[in-house]
């Protein structure tokens, strides 16, 4: 899928929210500013969640209310460190959980995780692959 906008980003995630179940890990995999966050609003939007969607980059997770996990592992170093502060243990809480910077933790990743990646293809330009 290509997207021009934000808007068309955000749109293609809450119809890809429509595939997801509780329990579904989904890796955003894309370079900074690439828009994972903004995917992460419209999957929010797919889940029914009205609440402002931010990165969890000082926090590493945020919960939106047991149906959503958005994590943000850019400053761990590894998966022993996502343990440490009990991030794995929401893999297994019932939500969807959306890892971006998944690479950081790939250790402690669920087996069966959905990987979304975004590519810059421009300035406001996106390649999103989802299978």
């Amino acid at each position: 899928m290509i997207s021009n906008s934000e808007r068309e980003t955000i749109d293609f995630a809450k119809e890809y929210a429509k595939t997801l179940v509780p329990g579904d890990v989904v890796l955003l995999e894309g370079e900074m500013g690439a828009g994972k966050t903004i995917f992460v609003k419209g999957l929010a939007q797919g889940l029914g969640i009205e609440d402002e969607i931010t990165s969890p980059t000082y926090a590493y997770m945020n919960d939106y209310g047991g149906v959503l996990y958005h994590y943000d592992c850019y400053r761990l170093k590894n998966g022993a460190q996502a343990e440490a502060l009990g991030l794995c243990d929401y893999f297994y809480a019932g939500g969807v959980c959306v890892v971006e910077w998944p690479q950081n933790i790939a250790d402690v990743l669920p087996e069966r995780c959905k990987v979304v990646r975004i590519l810059k293809r421009g300035e406001k330009e996106r390649e999103i692959v989802a299978p």
